[in-house]
């Protein structure tokens, strides 16, 4: 059966030396994208890098930010709650948090001719960034949490639906 509501409320927790992915909805459970909370705690950044396979955008939450573009951060752009960023395909880009509590942001990955075939699942890809920075996976993967991103915002008071409905 297609999943068409994902439940924010409860991702799986990705705690990697750089930042925090929580996983909501893996590419595999998609034609074309995956989706996840990024968590930068003050001064934290993942290390410059590339989605050559996809367009990412991503939606501001909370706190403050700095986004440099290019690989040696030749442009650099504050970001704050309430933006929307585009980095499309090919663009180095890496986001540092800048403010005095951790910096939020909803991405969601486009892949632009669909999942990419060597990395088809997103622990596959989580697996392929962990032996490319010598971390480890089974320390980085914390599984299911539940999640304060959207806690006193009218998203996370229940809603009443059924998880998993049709819209």
């Amino acid at each position: 059966m297609t999943q068409f509501v994902f439940d924010t409320r409860h991702p799986v927790r990705y705690r990697f030396p750089t930042h925090t992915n929580d996983l909501i909805m893996d590419r595999a459970d998609g034609a074309a994208s995956e989706a996840f909370f990024v968590i930068l705690e003050p001064g934290e950044a993942p290390p410059v890098h590339v989605h050559d396979d996809a367009e990412q955008v991503f939606f501001v939450l909370e706190g403050e930010a700095t986004m440099s573009v290019g690989r040696e951060g030749d442009e650099t752009v504050d970001l704050r709650a309430g933006d929307f960023v585009r980095t499309p395909p090919g663009t180095p880009h890496a986001v540092r948090c800048t403010g005095p509590s951790r910096f939020v942001y909803l991405s969601i990955d486009c892949f632009t001719a669909g999942p990419p075939a060597a990395e088809p699942t997103w622990d596959s890809h989580v697996r392929a960034m962990c032996a490319e920075h010598g971390w480890d996976f089974d320390a980085v993967r914390q599984g299911p949490i539940e999640s304060d991103v959207l806690v006193g915002q009218s998203a996370a008071a229940g809603s009443g639906r059924s998880s998993g409905g049709v819209v």
